[in-house]
C-alpha cells in the first residue's frame, strides 16, 4: 500500500509540475522546445505513475511498457479525426487530454519521461 501511495503522490506532484509548465512556461519567458518536450516528459512520467499505482510494486518493467503503450496509442489517436474531436482538441482541455497533432517527436519525449519514472520509482 506504501508504494501505492507513494506513486501516487509522484505522480500528482508530476502532473502539477506539467501544467505549471505547459501554463506558465512560455509567460515566464522559458524557450519553446523546454515548454512543450517538457510537459510531454512529465506527461510520460505521469502515466508510468499511474499505471504503476494499479501495477505489481515490483513490475516497474511492465508498468513501464505498459505505459509506453498507452503513451503510443494516444499519440496515434491524433491521427484520427472527425468535427467533434477537432472541436474539442481546440480546447484546452482538449488539447491536455487528447493532444492536437501527431508527432514522433512526442512518442521519444514520453519515452524519456517514462524513463525518468522508472529511475524516479527506483530511488
Amino acid at each position: 500500500m506504501r508504494t501505492v501511495l507513494r506513486r501516487a503522490a509522484l505522480g500528482s506532484a508530476v502532473m502539477g509540475a506539467g501544467l505549471a509548465l505547459r501554463g506558465y512556461g512560455a509567460a515566464i519567458g522559458l524557450p519553446f522546445p523546454l515548454v512543450k518536450y517538457g510537459g510531454s516528459i512529465l506527461w510520460g512520467t505521469m502515466v508510468f505513475f499511474l499505471v504503476g499505482m494499479l501495477a505489481s510494486p515490483s513490475s516497474r518493467r511492465a508498468g513501464a511498457l505498459v505505459a509506453l503503450l498507452i503513451a503510443i496509442v494516444v499519440e496515434l489517436f491524433r491521427l484520427w479525426h472527425t468535427p467533434l474531436l477537432d472541436a474539442f482538441r481546440l480546447t484546452p482541455n482538449g488539447a491536455l487530454l487528447l493532444g492536437r497533432v501527431f508527432s514522433l517527436w512526442n512518442i521519444i519525449a514520453y519515452a524519456a519521461g517514462i524513463t525518468l519514472g522508472v529511475l524516479l520509482d527506483r530511488f
